[in-house]
């Protein structure tokens, strides 16, 4: 576990991190959200130890070892496999198996094993340092986006690596889906504040917004109340008669503090300029083969008509030809054979990652944005690029000086300022962190146009797919039905079922074929799965109630508290016994609830640990 005690960190005038405070205990797998740039990366750093707090502590444990990802791709061996291993507790150098099992989930093939690790492109060979990570001698891993360069099926299969892990776990990811998958307590940080909940990102964001809001209806209401106190004192302040009303509004008025406003935080907002369709179908893709090649075809006589308001999602693992589908649908590529066509009134929109290359470096954001589309109103595109988050003077700064992840923020809004009735997205939720994701998942739900998109954010999957072309072992198809469907009828035929690390493996298993289908295991799991709610869920309700009831005699006891303060004062000697009986009473049944809440808690724990290990044994 690590303690985490009061820690601020700035750069210049800009505070990151305000005295925040929390702990990660034995076992919680901990996911970190925040805003880009309010302070989640350097938070891992400092854990790292490679930058220090302006103030405050870390502690942790004597001989605790925490991993992460390094970021340096530098390797020793000659080997893919070898390279791995190196990251092997000394006494277990020789299990080789274990590398295997992570590389194969991580979507490695048989053939890259004996590679050098130079050979490899560069998405893989950070793969190959997440590998070494996930194979170390760690009681503790920080995993910042672990899932950037995977590809769906590594990423539901780095799901239940990690959801078996059995230390501890900080992970930072913009993938929603991924991380309440894993996660069992979010830690946010909010207005340079840190705060830990129990539960998945929707009940933090939940709590936050009612917070805020009580805050806000509070600070309006206290500032009411402050002018009407002053209003009283400067209009009465001379009436002797009304002096003691007049001094007991003074002091009052001295004890109250003031509340500021919130800062209004910067959110990625929009909608898409939609252009009207007079179409039945937006795009028609007829027996269509592609080859980069000779005799190699990528894309083999594949067909599909897209409607005017369809919402297909392109899936699969990498390199298996999903980009160069929408390129193909784009007009970026021209198909061996076969045929791409569209009606006169379908007007594309296409966003890929490489295009920033496109971008005018000398242009600003706002003349690159008005640039999408010359003749429209000048005031639109500076409301774009406000909700891209280019506000004020920010939307005045030159492309060249901009980061990766800003030049992606100004290619989606030039698409939304071009008027399109055809949607086509390759991955546009890379460098949007939780916040801008939801809105785009918002905006593309909102889009009257059809929607193509690549993505492996299952969230997007399960929302917004009514049809799929998969990607899947060696063959590209489409499914008419949404995601949560394709999983329970077809599922993955070449997804990896790999177990969690630190289970023992005879020689020479490698090769044996798995207990079970994606389909049978599917099954498995999901029995566990509900046979696990049925069990938790009735104490979960338990321990809410009694945190409820508990809070409630901890708000009673501070209420009687201030009671007995006033009472002592005025000498109310009677008043005073009562008050310390009720007092004693409160504390009394307090102490019991506490006492029912580490049993349940200790229950749950249990529990909770024995279907692990029922979902772990599915999965060797």
């Amino acid at each position: 576990m690590i303690v985490v005690d009061n820690l601020s960190k700035s750069y210049g005038k800009q505070a990151l991190l305000d005295s925040i405070s929390f702990k990660v205990n034995r076992r919680e797998r901990v996911g970190v959200v925040g805003r880009n740039g309010h302070g989640k990366t350097t938070l891992f750093r400092m854990i790292m130890g490679e930058e220090e707090p302006d103030s405050g502590t870390i502690s942790r444990p004597r001989n605790y070892r925490v991993g992460h990802v390094e970021q340096k791709l530098t390797f020793a061996e000659g080997t893919v496999l070898a390279e791995g291993a190196r990251a092997l507790p000394p006494d277990s150098h020789n299990e080789t198996w274990r590398v295997e099992k992570v590389l194969f989930g991580l979507g490695f093939e048989a053939a890259d094993l004996e590679k050098r690790p130079s050979e490899l492109s560069g998405g893989y060979q950070v793969r190959l340092n997440l590998a070494k990570a996930l194979v170390g001698d760690y009681q503790m891993l920080l995993l910042d986006e672990p899932s950037n360069y995977l590809d769906i099926t590594s990423i539901r299969w780095l799901e239940r690596f990690l959801a078996a892990w059995p230390g501890e776990l900080l992970i930072i990811t913009h993938d929603r889906s991924f991380m309440d998958n894993v996660a069992t307590h979010i830690l946010g940080i909010h207005r340079r504040k840190a705060r830990k909940i129990r539960g998945d990102t929707g009940k933090y964001y939940e709590q936050i917004a009612a917070e805020e809001e009580i805050y806000e209806k509070t600070r309006v209401n206290d500032e009411r109340k402050m002018k009407e106190m002053d209003l009283f004192i400067t209009r009465f302040r001379a009436k002797a008669r009304l002096g003691g009303l007049v001094q007991s509004r003074v002091k009052s008025l001295e004890k109250m503090e003031k509340k500021d406003k919130l800062e209004t935080l910067k959110t990625l907002e929009f909608a898409f300029a939609e252009k009207p369709a007079f179409h039945k179908y937006a795009m028609d893709v007829r027996d269509v083969s592609f080859a980069y090649t000779p005799g190699r075809p990528l894309i083999r006589r594949f067909s599909i008509s897209i409607g005017s308001k369809d919402r297909v999602f392109v899936v699969g693992r990498n390199g298996r030809g999903k980009t160069t589908l929408l390129k193909l649908l784009a007009g970026d590529l021209e198909p061996r054979s076969g045929e791409i066509a569209s009606p006169q009134s379908v007007a594309p929109g296409y966003f890929e990652q490489t295009h920033i290359s496109t971008l005018c470096e000398s242009n600003t954001v706002l003349e690159e944005i008005a640039s999408a589309d010359p003749e429209g109103d000048p005031k639109r595109a500076r409301f774009i690029a406000g909700g891209m988050m280019f506000e004020g003077d920010d939307a005045l700064k030159r492309i060249r000086v901009l980061s990766g992840g800003e030049k992606s923020r100004v290619l989606l809004g030039k698409l939304i300022a071009t008027p399109i009735n055809l949607l086509l997205l390759d991955e546009p939720t890379n460098h949007l962190d939780l916040e801008s994701n939801d809105a785009l998942l918002e905006a593309i739900d909102n889009f009257d146009g059809a929607v193509v998109m690549v993505t492996h954010n299952e969230l997007f999957l399960h929302a917004l797919a009514d049809r799929l072309v998969v990607f899947d072992n060696d063959e590209v198809g489409v499914y008419e039905g949404g995601y949560g469907r394709f999983l329970e009828k077809v599922g993955w035929k070449d997804e990896v079922m790999q177990g969690p690390p630190g289970v023992a493996k005879p020689a020479g298993e490698s090769d044996v074929k798995p207990k079970w289908t994606p389909k049978e295991l599917r099954r498995l799991r999901s029995e566990v799965v509900a046979e696990r709610s049925r069990a938790l869920r009735p104490i979960e309700a338990k321990m809410e109630g009694l945190e409820r009831e508990i809070e409630a005699r901890d708000a009673s006891f501070r209420e009687l508290n201030g009671e007995l303060l006033e009472a002592s004062r005025a000498k109310q000697g009677s008043r005073v016994v009562e008050l310390s009986r009720s007092m004693h009473q409160a504390k009394k049944a307090a102490d019991a609830l506490l006492d029912e809440l580490e049993t349940l808690t200790q229950e749950h724990e249990a529990l909770a640990v024995e279907f692990d290990r029922k979902l772990r044994a599915l999965d060797e």
